[in-house]
Formats: C-alpha cells, structure tokens, sequence
C-alpha cells in the first residue's frame, strides 16, 4: 500500500505542475483551461492511450495461427496470475525489450520486440512476459501511460510559453516563464521517473511469483539490458516518452536520454530476485546451450 500511496501522490504532483504551466501562460483563466485539459487528457488517456502507445511503436497484433508459441505462454503465464488473458502484439525491432499497457486488466494488451523472441531463451521470455503481466494486474499499465501522456503535454506546454510567453506584464513574469520552460519538463521528467522506479520493483517481485522461478526474469533483464546497449529502437527514440513503459529503458543513441533512469539499476533489481531464490546465483537460470527464439511467429 505504501507504494501505491506514493504512486497517487506523484501523479497529484504531475498534475499540479500542469495546471502551474497552466496559471503561468495564462493566469487564472491558464489555470482553470489547464484543470479542463488535465480532466480530458485523463479521459482520453483511459479509453485511447494504450492504442496510441502500440500505434507509436508499430505494434502488430498476433494470435495462435501467427506467433502460436508466444500466445500460448501469455496464456498460460496468465491463467496463473488469475487475470483475463491480454492481446499480444510484436513488434517489429531487433532490440530485444517488452511492454505493457491498457486501462485494467480486462483491457490489457502485451507487447515483445522480434529482437526478445529471437535472442532470448524460452525460460527468460516466460519471465520478461510474466513481468508485464504483472504490471497490468496491478494496473500500472493504466498510471504509466497517463504519465506518458501527461509528460508530453508539459514539454508541449513549454515551447508554447516560447511562443506566447507567458503575461509578461505582471512582475517576473519574463523571468518566470523562461524559467517555466527549462524546469517544467525537467520536473516532468523527474516525476516519470520516480513513478516508473515504484513500480518496478513490485512488478518483477509479482512476476517471478507468476512465472514460479525468479532467475528466468533475472536473467532476461541482465541480457535485455547488454543487449539493448548495443542495438538502437529507432520507435522509442522518437517516442522517449514512453521509455518508461519497458522492461528496460529502450534509450541509448543521444545524450539528453541519459540524464534521467527511469528504470532502476538493473544489478538491484537481479539482486533483488536473486534474494527470492536464496541468494543462489545459478539457481534455475537457463543454460547457455538453452533453446533460443523458437517459432514464436
């Protein structure tokens, strides 16, 4: 619960700041516009972002005739964390990374890179799947997607203040907006990241639980993790506001990405699983001749 208390103060936090943007262009009116705003982009978010989401990042939906391996392993993952079973989606990238998204678990879809399916083992897709399940049971996929949304209003709110700047006549008004365009979408940022780093820990927990073996999802993030160092996702680039909805940050190919995690350490989070298994560093970690891709599609 103390994380979940956490969560709904720094989404109140992401929402006083819009309507600060809001008050700072426009005065009271700005304040009031930007309240209205905030009510429909929460709105909008709950019923459209996560098609939004899945359109951004090509995102095709698969069943048991075109990735029957994947289906059935989500189906299964699913029936053991007593939830509906979610759509799935592939997309089309070599980096391997994952996502899930949806405003509750009735309406929830899953989505894992061709580069996921083709790098890693059976036992470690199993986990990074298990992972994102249990992001939808707890129905994070619903508050990382507002944010998302909420993020890049702020910075869209910002360059406007370039434009607009803000009611210049009222004393440190100038200063006031300038300042409104560096720090609002730092803070942004900084709120993003904060929700984003809650909820991970708590997912990976509830998915080593779902899949029954927690060095599989340890292994899948140590592997995702060198794995997408090196390989680019051209999609999250252009879309960094929704990094924080992978299993790990998708960002590396410009520097601005780097200022912020909005993951945590990734040796914290294997450390973390590797507690659940005792502290045994090999116990159930697939074998390095394990199985890898398979006919997923």
């Amino acid at each position: 619960m103390q994380g979940y208390a956490k969560t709904a103060m720094l989404m109140a936090a992401m929402t006083a700041l819009f309507m600060v943007i809001g008050l700072m262009l426009g005065g009271e009116t700005g304040l009031v516009l930007a309240l209205v705003l905030a009510g429909g982009m929460n709105l909008w978010a709950w019923w459209n972002s996560d098609k939004a989401v899945l359109r951004m990042h090509g995102a095709r939906e698969v069943d048991e005739r075109s990735a029957p391996d994947l289906v059935h392993m989500v189906r299964g993952l699913a029936r053991n964390a007593g939830m509906p079973m979610p759509k799935v989606y592939i997309i089309d990238t070599p980096q391997p990374n994952a996502f899930a998204t949806g405003r509750n678990p009735e309406n929830a879809a899953v989505a894992a890179t061709t580069g996921l399916l083709e790098r890693l083992s059976r036992e470690e897709v199993a986990g990074v799947m298990a992972h994102e399940l249990a992001h939808i049971r707890n129905r994070d996929t619903l508050i990382m997607t507002i944010t998302a949304t909420f993020a890049g209003a702020i910075s869209m709110l910002a360059n406007f203040a370039l434009f607009f700047g803000g009611d210049r006549d009222r004393p440190m008004g100038l200063i006031g907006t300038l300042a409104m365009m560096i720090l609002a979408p730092l803070a942004a940022a900084l709120v993003q990241m904060a929700i984003s780093r809650a909820r991970e820990y708590e997912a990976d927990r509830e998915g080593a639980e779902i899949c029954g073996q927690p060095m599989w999802l340890a292994s899948a993030l140590e592997r995702i993790e060198g794995l997408a160092a090196r390989i680019d996702n051209p999609a999250a680039e252009r879309n960094p506001a929704t990094a924080h909805m992978f299993i790990i940050n998708p960002l590396h190919a410009h520097a601005h990405d780097k200022l912020f995690s909005t993951h945590p350490a990734t040796a914290n989070r294997v450390a973390a699983l590797r507690q659940m298994t005792g502290g045994a560093r090999g116990t159930s970690i697939p074998a390095a001749g394990a199985r890898r891709g398979g006919p997923w599609q």
